[in-house]
């Protein structure tokens, strides 16, 4: 499976990224996939070979570039709930000051226009993907483009932020489809439900369920709160996503 380092240029500077493609020559639909706090590391790109292998070109960008390259902090083989508190707790204000001042949409920007000119990347939309805060980054730049991203998913995502009016304005400008797979330590079923009725009201096609026996990122194989099968139902819903909107490469 080809894997390449890149450099994505910005209005900020140059963003490194991680990308995997199908080795056969063929041009395949985009997918940005956004990282959890941790950024990219071995556990991410092999999810990028694992969507690679299933005909898609996978971008992963370093979106705290601003602070320096990936890894930004020297992180455990295993991230264990010992030395969790300590990675947040410097990652944390990076991630605050990330969401809060327009960066987010200025580099999606960036990060889409650089996915759609690589010349393994077929023409048409694409779809974005994150965990953790990547969920949220990934939703808000399905909502900034709305007639470029054709599907979005986030994962043991923070998507309620900033309140009613906040959600309203996030949700109110997807045409994406979406699905959300929430933890089930991340959020209650009322809370469940209020955010459903929100995706109602603001008309978006989506599925938004909480995985079973999960808590916050079960995705990540190299952390205490991986759930094999939390993953498992993750690639099967994905995948569903994917293929319903882009089509396989």
């Amino acid at each position: 499976m080809p894997t390449k380092t890149l450099q994505i240029p910005t209005p900020d500077g140059r963003s490194d990224a991680f990308a995997a493609f199908p080795d056969d020559g063929e041009r395949h639909p985009g997918v940005l996939l956004y990282a959890d706090a941790f950024g990219i590391r071995p556990v991410l790109e092999e999810m990028a070979r694992e969507l690679a292998v299933h005909g898609y070109y996978v971008l992963i960008p370093n979106y705290f570039y601003r602070h320096g390259p990936a890894p930004l902090l020297e992180l455990p083989e295993h991230i264990g709930e010992e030395a969790r508190p300590s990675i947040l707790a410097r990652l944390m204000p990076l991630i605050n000051e990330h969401i809060a001042d327009g960066r987010v949409e200025s580099d999606a920007d960036a990060y889409l226009t650089f996915l759609t000119a690589q010349p393994e990347v077929a023409a048409g939309p694409v779809a974005v993907t994150g965990y953790c805060i990547g969920g949220l980054l990934a939703m808000r730049t399905a909502s900034a483009h709305p007639g470029q991203v054709a599907a979005v998913a986030g994962f043991h995502s923070p998507v309620i932020a900033d309140g009613p009016d906040g959600l309203h304005r996030l949700l109110s400008k997807i045409t994406a489809q979406v699905h959300l797979g929430h933890a089930e330590s991340d959020l209650t079923p009322e809370a469940l439900g209020e955010l459903n009725r929100a995706l109602d009201t603001a008309g978006v096609a989506y599925t938004s369920e909480i995985y079973p026996g999960t808590v916050h990122g079960y995705t990540m194989a190299d952390t205490d709160a991986f759930s094999a099968s939390g993953l498992k139902r993750h690639w099967e819903r994905l995948l569903d996503l994917l293929d319903g909107t882009l089509g396989k490469g």
